[in-house]
């Protein structure tokens, strides 16, 4: 049951940050600097897949670990998470194709470590109160 718990508290908080974030940088952030390669229309398959999978990440190596030494440890593992697998996707766009910008790289990176590592942290202690 704790792992359901941390699993659905996790997707919760973290689909709220991308939300929000998503939200506004789709139109202000991406389209100005990528439009020419973004989709017409969102595609919910790809994105379920991603949020499915990353979020038993998030369990495994931040909150499991956040569980067993604090909240600090939750945070701090969210947060290289999120860097290391928004850096991935960022650093292999740069790579990879014609446009992609250098400050969408590094947004991306920290944006990665910040949702993460809050959405660990807050599912590590949700988790924990009701466990």
């Amino acid at each position: 049951m704790t792992w359901i718990i941390a699993y659905i508290a996790a997707a919760l908080v973290f689909g709220i940050l991308d939300a929000i974030w998503l939200g506004w940088a789709g139109n202000n952030f991406y389209r100005p600097n990528i439009g020419e390669i973004m989709a017409d229309s969102f595609r919910a398959v790809p994105a379920i897949i991603f949020y499915v999978f990353y979020v038993a990440g998030m369990v495994y190596f931040a909150i499991r670990p956040g569980l067993a030494n604090g909240l600090g440890t939750a945070a701090l593992n969210g947060a290289l998470l999120g860097a290391l697998c928004y850096g991935t996707w960022g650093l292999t766009n740069q790579a990879t194709l014609k446009v992609w910008p250098s400050h969408l790289t590094v947004t991306d990176i920290a944006w990665g470590a910040f949702a993460t590592g809050m959405a660990a942290l807050a599912a590590t202690w949700i988790t924990g109160r009701l466990t």
